[in-house]
Formats: structure tokens, C-alpha cells, sequence
């Protein structure tokens, strides 16, 4: 293990990467019956979609553990799963073998990106303090998860506003929020792993904590795999679809990235993610992989902020998350059982963890605090890591155009800008 993930110069050890690990796992679990709940809306087999996700998710961040050392997990992405079901198959009205192309595609373009290092340019291209606060907009954008997933936060006449905290899984959410805060003060080691237990734990006499049943066997792929149709591919539809999915996936990819990065504290002396580029193919195989399985865009996925929280520093907390995810396969009615109540506390943490480069962000420079406060606000308030990404760096660029600082801008980030550009204009 020391040889393979250089354990001791990361200053980590064995028991702490595999905790932090098992923590990533078990903040992301929930994609192993979100995922297929949603694109099974489409007609897709569930059971399927269900096996389709495990390998997908395991295959992407395995590639991402050996080929960077980096503690990141991948999965089907949130948000991209939605628009694969909800817009192109459903509101469309294209079949899934339309939107599985548009997938297969997408990471094919990746791959051909990275090769040519285009997307690790944009990922260096964008300012040091819109990258710091990406990190602070990831952790209110991860807290706000938390407290949705155990309904702290519900939809309202205000938008949101506060649920019913007296019983149910608010309450247990907010038991568990106290269980893991103790933890953490009294400097455990394993603390969100160990409040993500106890609280299922609790749960079980609130009623909410029950077991998931249901056959321990992984179901086949048969109905969705390979199910591709090259028919259409140079149609309109295709190319707006496509042009959706690879803004998405790269800026919700580039921002996790970086905030992850930035919370471990593994930037190097530049600013810039080591062994990014490897990291971003891990994403595009993970993404054409994905596709040929039979499920929507994977991508890095920001739960692996938890398992950086526990002291995850190296590729042997991926390569953990990773061999989870095979096991998921035949225990699934183990895992499915923890509730999201039970989570909700260890992401809500994870939110408070990484507010710590807030502090860093200069303040006393209008035309850099702006542009990061509009990027960690815009993230929560858009349910959207792209799209804080996409304010704050269009409102950097207009800024320092707009106050005679243009020096301060590089070519790849005007080519950035134009982007961001089309995709408000496309919509």
C-alpha cells in the first residue's frame, strides 16, 4: 500500500484511508437507488439501471485511483441524470438510446479533450479567488444537500423554509447533527462515519431507520447495455443536448476538483490540482464507460469532501470507495437501509469544513471579493456548482475589462468567457 499510494508523504496511513473512504461511500450511496429511480422514469429497466450505476460509479473512480492518487470518488452525476430523463427522453420525447449517445459522445469528446490538454487549461485558467471560493460555494451547496435530504429544509411560499424539526427524520437528522458535532469536538478519529452509524442506529425506533429487503443478487445488464442509436447524431437536437451535457459535466468536474483539492490543501505552490489532467480522464472514461453500461454522465463527485474531512489524502480512500461499490452490488438491501437522515449530519459537516478558504479570498480587491462571493452564493441558491462557476467568472472577466485591468486576463479565459456566453445565450 505505501508503495503503491505513498502513504507516508502524504502523511496519511492505511486505517485513515480507509475510513475516510468508507465515509465518501457512504455520503454517495444514495445514487445506488437515485439514479435508477430517475432514469427509470424513462422505461428503463430499474434493476438494470441499478447494476449499471455500481460499475459505472466503481470502474471511473478505481481509474481515478490508480492513475492519480487522488482521494476522489466518481458517480453518475446528479442534476445531469435529471436532464438525461426529464428533457431529452421525457420532454422531448427521444428515446433513452438518443440520450445514451449523446452520453457515449460526450465522453468520447472528453477523452479527446484531455488528451489534448484543453480541459486542464480551463481548470488553470480560472482566478485564484474564484477557485477559493468554489470550495466555500461547494460547502453551502453540500450543507444545503444535507439539509434537504432529512427535509431541515423544505420548498415553501418563500421557496424554502424550515421544516417540522419536532419529529421524523429532521429530528433525527438534527440528533445526529449533535451526536457528530461532539464527536468532532472531542477530536475522534472516523467521527462522520461513526455519527452516520449511530444515527441509523436511532432511526430504527423512530421508524425511519427499517430494513430494505430484496434479493442480495446483482440484476443484469441486459436491457440497457450497449443501447446506442447513431441515427440522429448529426441532428440539431443532438448537438444542443451535447453542448448541455459537456458544459455541465465539465464545470460541476472543474469545480469539485477544485474545491476538494483546496480543502485537502493538494494544490501545489501554482494553485493548480496535481495530476489534474488524469483526473479529468478518469471522468471522461467514467462518463463513455457509463454510457456503454447503460446509465447517464458519471462525474467527480463532491461527497468526496467527506472522506477528505476524515484525512483521505491519497488514492487508497478512491480505491476503497471504489471496492464499496462492487460490494454494493451483492449487499445492496445493507446498504440501501441507511437513510438520508443519517447522512444529512455528515454533509451538513462537510459544509462546515469547507468554508475554511473563505478567509483567504482578498477582500480589499473589489474586482476579485465580488466575483468569488456572486461564485459561493450562486452555487446553493442555483442548485448548481456550473453555474456559480459561470457568474463568477463572467462577472471577474466584465469587471476587470470594465475597469481597465484587461492585462490580467489570459486567452484561455476569455475562451472560458465566451462559453459562459453561449450557454445563458442557448439556455
Amino acid at each position: 500500500m505505501e508503495k503503491l499510494f505513498k502513504l507516508q508523504e502524504h502523511k496519511t496511513t492505511v486505517k485513515i484511508e480507509v475510513l475516510a473512504g468508507l465515509t465518501t461511500f457512504l455520503t454517495m450511496a444514495y445514487i445506488l437507488i437515485v439514479n435508477p429511480l430517475i432514469l427509470s422514469d424513462t422505461g428503463m429497466d430499474f434493476g438494470a439501471l441499478f447494476t449499471a450505476t455500481a460499475l459505472a460509479s466503481a470502474i471511473a473512480t478505481l481509474v481515478m485511483a490508480f492513475t492519480t492518487n487522488l482521494p476522489f470518488a466518481l458517480a453518475p452525476g446528479m442534476g445531469l441524470n435529471a436532464f438525461f430523463a426529464y428533457t431529452v427522453v421525457i420532454g422531448m420525447g427521444y428515446p433513452c438510446q438518443f440520450a445514451l449517445t449523446a452520453v457515449f459522445l460526450e465522453g468520447i469528446i472528453f477523452i479527446l479533450l484531455t488528451l489534448f490538454n484543453i480541459r486542464e487549461a480551463i481548470v488553470n485558467s480560472i482566478p485564484s479567488d474564484v477557485k477559493k471560493a468554489i470550495s466555500v460555494g461547494i460547502g453551502l451547496f453540500i450543507a444545503f444537500i444535507g439539509f434537504q435530504n432529512a427535509g431541515v429544509i423544505v420548498g415553501g411560499p418563500t421557496l424554502v423554509e424550515l421544516g417540522d424539526l419536532t419529529s421524523g427524520a429532521p429530528l433525527l437528522a438534527m440528533i445526529g447533527l449533535i451526536i457528530t458535532g461532539i464527536l468532532l469536538a472531542f477530536k475522534v478519529r472516523g467521527a462522520l462515519l461513526i455519527g452516520i452509524i449511530l444515527t441509523t442506529i436511532i432511526g430504527v425506533p423512530f421508524g425511519i431507520t427499517s430494513w430494505a429487503g430484496g434479493s442480495w443478487a446483482p440484476p443484469s445488464l441486459a436491457p440497457i447495455f450497449f443501447q446506442f442509436d447513431f441515427s440522429q447524431v448529426f441532428t440539431f437536437d443532438m448537438v444542443i443536448v451535447l453542448f448541455t451535457l459537456l458544459f455541465v459535466d465539465m464545470f460541476d468536474t472543474v469545480g469539485t476538483l477544485i474545491g476538494v483539492s483546496t480543502k485537502a490543501g493538494i494544490l501545489n505552490e501554482k494553485g493548480e490540482i496535481p495530476h489534474c489532467k488524469m483526473a479529468l480522464m478518469s471522468d471522461a472514461i467514467g462518463t463513455t464507460v457509463g454510457a456503454m453500461l447503460g446509465t447517464s454522465t458519471v462525474t467527480t463527485y463532491v461527497e468526496s469532501s467527506a472522506g477528505v474531512a476524515e484525512g483521505g489524502r491519497t488514492g487508497l480512500t478512491s480505491f476503497t470507495t471504489a471496492v464499496l461499490f462492487l460490494i454494493a452490488l451483492f449487499l445492496s438491501p445493507l446498504f440501501l437501509t441507511i437513510p438520508g437522515a443519517a447522512t444529512a449530519p455528515a454533509l451538513i459537516l462537510v459544509g462546515l469544513f469547507m468554508m475554511t478558504p473563505v478567509v483567504d479570498i482578498n477582500y480589499n480587491d473589489y474586482t476579485e471579493a465580488i466575483p468569488a462571493f456572486l461564485t459561493l452564493i450562486i452555487m446553493p441558491l442555483a442548485y448548481s456548482i456550473a453555474d456559480g462557476i459561470m457568474i463568477g467568472m463572467l462577472s471577474w472577466i466584465f469587471l476587470k475589462l470594465l475597469t481597465l485591468r484587461s492585462k490580467e486576463i489570459n486567452l484561455m479565459t476569455i475562451i472560458v468567457g465566451i462559453l459562459f456566453l453561449l450557454k445563458l445565450i442557448i439556455g
